[in-house]
């Protein structure tokens, strides 16, 4: 029989899975543009933590305008397939699973959903301080058009 107080004094591992994600930790200053409004810039923040010594990434994010939501996620591995999952929530209440990928210097989201599927791809400069990104969405999963452009840039 496992006593309680040994178990809680476990220390955890960090997950190795998660160590390719490293890349993301930290804060980021996030420009966003949109295709209907092309010369106006969005401005907001997002942050990458280690939650559990490593066991999990934990995102937030926040945009300035208001149809952009406050976002929060927890992103985990699937060591054995070697993908990441996203669980998502915003402040308009709503909530999604992603797939993740990052790998060769692109982050890559998806959610495959019908009447409404979306994809994010995401490129690393040299450095590794600034990706340049875009969100796309489908309402068939064929048709796909750009929702809006992303800009992150290290800040720490």
């Amino acid at each position: 029989m496992t006593d309680k107080n040994s178990q809680s004094q476990q220390i955890l591992e960090s997950n190795p899975a998660l160590q390719n994600l490293d890349v993301l930790a930290g804060e980021w200053d996030v420009d966003g543009s949109l295709p209907l409004e092309p010369l106006a810039i969005v401005r907001g923040h997002t942050s990458f933590k280690w939650l559990e010594d490593g066991a999990f990434l934990l995102y937030h994010s926040y945009i300035e305008r208001t149809e952009f939501p406050r976002a929060t996620a927890i992103i985990g591995p699937d060591d054995a397939a070697g993908t990441y999952s996203m669980l998502y929530f915003d402040s308009r209440g709503v909530s999604r699973i992603y797939e993740m990928s990052l790998s060769n210097g692109t982050w890559k989201l998806w959610r495959e959903f019908p009447g409404f599927s979306q994809r994010f791809i995401g490129r690393f400069s040299d450095d590794r301080n600034t990706i340049t990104a875009t969100w796309e969405k489908s309402s068939d999963g064929s048709n796909w058009e750009l929702d809006f452009g992303l800009t992150y840039k290290r800040v720490k």
